[in-house]
């Protein structure tokens, strides 16, 4: 009989510390797999993880340190979340292919094409995103693989997370700057009229769906998106988040074109417009059949209070970011400016 360590299944994940994959390292290793993390060696320290993860230092975009860092290593499964276009896959199908039998590509729910013209969106929803030029590159990484597996059996996965977040990241364009906001009474801004529906993961749910495809041959070929059930609208979000810290949600709805145009450097603009603008709806039924033990535990209103309690043992890290405020600032400025600009402008109202 096989010792538990011989028999357990090998998992290298790349990346390993962030806001998503840091949840699946751990479950993995609750499950009894032998896992190993391999990144540059700089963001270690973000969030804790297990003794028993085994780390490795390379850069995955250094082909000859890549390959030099794993040379005579093999493992049932590879988990790359860093991988975001051609090249990156590209390097993959050369040099991890002949290391693992399942390689995991962690995509984005990004990719399906915007505005949604049917809900729920599927796996087989027309990928195209003319407005994210991120989604464009996941999507050209995707191909590459999918090609590969057609023409000479790559064993890839393709996962497609969607708002994913954990106590440490909250769901916002802004992050804790917002949450500080919010805890100080000043505006949010809110793209569109706040109406659209959004749906949020916890990064610990997520990884119950990824984790349990691990492994599993006939995941081998197949496309996922691992999201959860639970939409919301924007100006839930954000009142949710308000009503936790006993405070008045102060939201004003600015257009979604108009972000862009007042912070065209920020990295929330271009996401806003191409992705966040549209509601995002997910029919699970994949997942749930390849992975019955996955759904949601952590609805938003239960993860808030998590995140708050967590913003209070890490005020050093969950304050404002200036350049985050400034630029938050600089929005709501620019919507009372129209606003302004309206009201001097218009007709007068006629009485009849």
């Amino acid at each position: 009989m096989l010792e538990q360590d011989e028999a357990a299944l090998t998992v290298l994940y790349i990346g390993g510390t962030g806001t998503i994959s840091a949840s699946c390292v751990r479950l993995s290793v609750e499950s009894g797999m032998r896992v190993a993390v391999l990144n540059r060696g700089n963001n270690t320290k973000q969030r804790d993880l297990p003794d028993d993860v085994e780390w490795i230092t390379a850069d995955v975009t250094d082909e000859a340190a890549l390959a030099a860092a794993l040379e005579g290593r093999s493992f049932d499964a590879i988990v790359n979340f860093l991988s975001y276009d051609r090249d990156d896959a590209e390097r993959a199908v050369r040099v991890l292919g002949p290391l693992t039998r399942q390689y995991v590509y962690i995509s984005s729910a990004s990719v399906y094409g915007k505005p949604v013209l049917q809900t729920p969106v599927t796996e087989s929803t027309p990928t195209h995103n003319r407005f994210l030029a991120y989604a464009r590159a996941k999507l050209r990484a995707e191909r590459v693989l999918q090609d590969a597996y057609a023409e000479h059996g790559f064993p890839m996965t393709i996962v497609r997370p969607s708002h994913t977040y954990d106590d440490a990241n909250p769901p916002l364009p802004g992050d804790w700057t917002v949450v500080d906001r919010i805890a100080n009474g000043d505006e949010i801004p809110v793209h569109g009229d706040g109406t659209s529906l959004w749906t949020l993961t916890h990064a610990e749910d997520f990884a119950v769906g990824l984790v349990g495809l691990l492994g599993n041959p006939r995941a081998i070929g197949e496309v996922f998106h691992i999201t959860g059930d639970d939409v919301w609208t924007w100006d839930q979000i954000y009142t949710t988040i308000a009503e936790a810290l006993g405070v008045p949600a102060k939201l004003v709805h600015v257009p979604s074109e108009l972000y862009p145009v007042v912070a065209p450097d920020w990295f929330w603009s271009e996401l806003l417009v191409g992705d966040l603008a549209h509601s995002a709806v997910f029919d699970n039924t994949k997942i749930k059949r390849f992975v019955p033990a996955f759904g949601q535990r952590l609805t938003f209103h239960r993860a808030v209070r998590r995140m708050l309690a967590w913003r209070a043992e890490h005020p050093e890290l969950t304050g404002r970011d200036a350049t985050t405020d400034a630029v938050l600032e600089r929005i709501v400025a620019a919507y009372h400016a129209g606003r302004a600009a309206f009201a001097e402008h218009a007709p007068a109202t006629v009485d009849a």
